[in-house]
């Protein structure tokens, strides 16, 4: 089904699309037919030649990068670490639905949408965003049944085998071959998507706008560090173990090569043994003990390399297990950087859900401008449950309505409102009502009552 299909049928169900809607929908596929007044290339003079070597060959700068992550994640248990612990964060809680109009038909396609897809499932969430950070790039095929009619599977492709098929100004030659999949043995073109097929989560690109700028691994630029970190700790081993022991220096003085010889067999095999050996000579001669290396304590040179590696990372040292010379309150302020981090990925990874619930509401003969919702996920900052409910604890003190506090901390709006309406009779939650105000709670924010000057939440449930 191409994108002409699609929007053909829209126009049966629904009638003609407005003009407005055509626009939008042409610069969301970067081809733009209606007349506008831009001018110049989006892409720089590198890109520009760049995309003249990639039309029939992916970008080998890309491939070399996420294969090199992929080789870094499997030996190097920090890297994993980093790449578990980041795609944990980003999915946590899910994914909700923002629905602000509160329409049951966009929320129950939503609820079908996410369960057919396993978009509920902690395993296909943590598998997406984790491939995300290790390629870079999110290209997700939208399979369709046989009917046509259903979005049945979100399929994650491999980054390194996709090639944008743009031209030199960085816009879509066709969207309805929108992307190149090669078989990087044999080279050839395994299968061409049309833009509505293939949905591309970019991470940090070099060009938003430019739609042949793929995005980079999360850690590419730590590759160079890595590699002498790695090396710097093995050369310290092997001086460990080569300067470590203690040695004993054997002087027989007028000895022959063979009594030396004889000796030197004797006492060798006795240690080999792990006897405690004691010497006699009957030569002037004597046995001086050398120390092993007084100084292999000092590895500032590990320590500077770690602190650059772990610098180039989303999560800072003390959450990856370096606690040592930690500071609680630095620890705070660059756990804030590192929750700015998780929502910048958070937003690029619900996008690509999006545009795949949009793509099934099209199928359904739904047009997703006249509605007003957001995929998204459902924890933002990876606070603790107190954390949240004291943040919505103070939007409620000052006065934001009941839906935006149930959004702030991540509870699912509709959900709520129903358990609420069915609980409503089963019982009373305030047994004294001459004691307990039943309406609401009464909540006080003390400004500057809190560790570092945040403010402190009061909540009294009686009345004065």
């Amino acid at each position: 089904m191409e994108l002409t299909d699609i929007q053909a049928k829209y126009q049966r169900l629904m009638g003609p699309l407005p003009a407005s809607a055509l626009l939008r929908a042409h610069q969301r596929a970067g081809a733009q037919e209606v007349p506008t007044t831009e001018r110049g290339y989006r892409t720089t003079p590198e890109n520009q030649i760049k995309y003249l070597y990639r039309q029939m060959w992916t970008d080998p700068d890309l491939r070399a990068a996420i294969l090199d992550l992929r080789s870094m994640d499997r030996l190097d248990p920090r890297v994993k670490k980093i790449h578990n612990k980041t795609a944990s964060a980003i999915i946590k809680g899910g994914l909700r639905l923002k629905n602000s109009d509160q329409s049951p038909r966009i929320k129950t396609a939503w609820d079908r949408f996410q369960r057919r897809l396993g978009l509920d499932r902690r395993p296909k969430l943590h598998s997406d965003a984790r491939g995300m950070m290790m390629e870079g790039n999110l290209p997700m095929q939208w399979v369709l049944d046989e009917a046509r009619r259903t979005v049945v599977y979100g399929v994650r492709m491999p980054s390194e085998t996709i090639l944008p098929k743009v031209g030199a100004n960085g816009r879509f030659l066709d969207p309805r071959s929108a992307y190149d999949q090669h078989d990087l043995t044999s080279g050839a073109v395994l299968y061409t998507f049309p833009l509505w097929q293939l949905t591309l989560g970019r991470l940090t690109p070099d060009n938003w706008d430019d739609f042949g700028s793929l995005g980079r691994p999360y850690m590419d630029a730590n590759r160079t560090i890595w590699r002498k970190l790695t090396m710097t700790e093995e050369d310290t081993v092997l001086r460990r173990r080569m300067r470590a022991p203690l040695r004993m220096s054997h002087t027989l003085e007028g000895a022959t090569e063979p009594e030396l010889a004889a000796y030197q067999a004797k006492v060798e095999a006795a240690q080999a043994e792990g006897i405690t050996t004691d010497y006699y000579q009957n030569k002037k001669g004597g046995v001086t003990p050398i120390q092993g290396d007084a100084n292999l304590e000092q590895m500032a040179d590990v320590v500077h390399l770690l602190d650059t590696f772990i610098s180039g990372t989303p999560a800072p040292k003390g959450l990856l297990g370096y606690a040592s010379d930690l500071n609680r309150d630095i620890l705070e302020d660059l756990k804030r950087d590192y929750f700015e981090e998780v929502d910048a990925m958070q937003d690029e990874v619900a996008a690509v859900y999006q545009l795949g619930f949009e793509l099934q509401l099209l199928l359904d003969g739904v047009n997703p401008e006249n509605f007003d919702f957001t995929v998204e996920f459902a924890e933002r900052r990876t606070e603790t449950p107190n954390q949240a409910a004291d943040r919505g604890l103070k939007w409620q003190a000052m006065g934001a309505s009941q839906q935006t506090v149930f959004e702030l901390i991540g509870l699912d709006v509709d959900q709520e409102a129903k358990r609420k309406e069915a609980e409503k009779d089963k019982w009373n939650p305030y047994p004294d009502p001459n004691n307990i105000n039943p309406k609401r709670p009464d909540v006080s924010v003390t400004p500057g009552n809190q560790r570092k000057g945040e403010s402190a939440t009061t909540i009294s449930t009686r009345s004065s």
